[in-house]
């Protein structure tokens, strides 16, 4: 048990001057009666009466104590729990290009990866994540921060078109490794997504998976696309985009080889569920256990020191008022 205001406890002490004030009180307080003479009653024994009377002012007191142990709010916690948690740097390298667009996913590739990006981060309360973006070139979105709330803020801000079209996967992995060379977290990695080949940028998407590998940093590639076609946005005549079945390419090969040489995994999503499984496989790959000791519950606990005080006061009314009623 415990208290959420402990330090109310300290009422206890106006007790003290409370009993004081009853012993000082008690010491005139003498029954007189007017006769000519106290003699005859010299001998006689004094009631059990007398001596109760001053068991109702203990009741007094226990009922006050009672409610000072009210106000100071008594509460139960169910029981403590051993738990593990997480702490690693991440950084989420999301493809912008605008063939992510492509309807094979629901409702496109671009918001199916957004929408599991957001649960993989919800679920990783104790890291440090960031992410980067890239198309034809990369971008910093949001530096490393535990802040949940503001990396998902900007994570659904994010659009297609915000960066030069193109896919500088090689970049992308560049940027990432800048925002973690600074982390302090034994175990850091990087979450690359992507549906095409890298045909832009300044960086080779292998030679940056090196630079990963001597920075210890694990590189987990997910090619996103269905086997076979899927409708691309392709730009008419009139300026307008139309769907049109294209093949699907990906550069498996490039994409296994950034994983394997860097102790990642490369992962292939072919559809909505697929991409959710393969980020719950990343979520119980990338964690570094930390016990931590939490409560699982709280209640208030006062009812019955509530109700001490209640039986102690009408304890004492009963007591004043039916037995030991003082004589006018």
């Amino acid at each position: 048990m415990q208290l959420a205001h402990p330090h109310l406890l300290w009422l206890l002490t106006l007790l003290i001057p409370i009993i004081v004030w009853y012993v000082m009180r008690q010491r005139g307080a003498h029954p007189s009666i007017a006769v000519s003479s106290t003699d005859p009653f010299a001998s006689m024994p004094r009631s059990w009466k007398q001596y109760l009377r001053h068991f109702l002012f203990v009741l007094r007191l226990g009922a006050i104590a009672a409610l000072i142990v009210v106000l100071a709010r008594p509460q139960q916690k169910d029981k403590w729990s051993t738990s593990s948690t997480e702490g690693t740097d991440i950084v989420l390298a999301l493809d912008i290009s605008g063939s992510m667009y492509a309807r094979d996913f629901n409702p496109n590739r671009f918001e199916a990866a957004k929408a599991v990006a957001s649960q993989f981060i919800q679920g990783r309360e104790s890291d440090n994540i960031g992410l980067v973006i890239f198309a034809g070139e990369s971008l910093t979105g949001m530096p490393m921060t535990v802040d949940r709330t503001q990396l998902l803020s900007y994570l659904e801000g994010v659009q297609i078109g915000m960066l030069e079209d193109g896919t500088a996967i090689g970049d992308g992995i560049a940027t990432s490794l800048n925002r973690l060379k600074e982390g302090k977290a034994k175990s850091k990695s990087i979450i690359l997504l992507t549906d095409g080949s890298n045909n832009t940028g300044i960086v080779a998407p292998l030679s940056a998976a090196e630079v990963a590998k001597e920075m210890d940093v694990k590189i987990y590639t997910i090619g996103i696309g269905t086997n076979g076609m899927a409708p691309y946005p392709v730009q008419n005549a009139f300026g307008r985009i139309e769907y049109q079945p294209q093949k699907v390419e990906i550069d498996e090969a490039t994409l296994r080889s950034i994983a394997d040489n860097t102790g990642g995994k490369y992962f292939r999503a072919v559809d909505n569920n697929a991409l959710v499984d393969i980020f719950s496989e990343i979520d119980a790959l990338e964690k570094t256990q930390m016990d931590i000791k939490v409560f699982s519950h709280t209640d208030d606990n006062y009812m019955m020191w509530a109700w001490l005080a209640f039986g102690l006061f009408a304890l004492e009314m009963l007591l004043r008022y039916l037995f030991l009623r003082p004589i006018p």
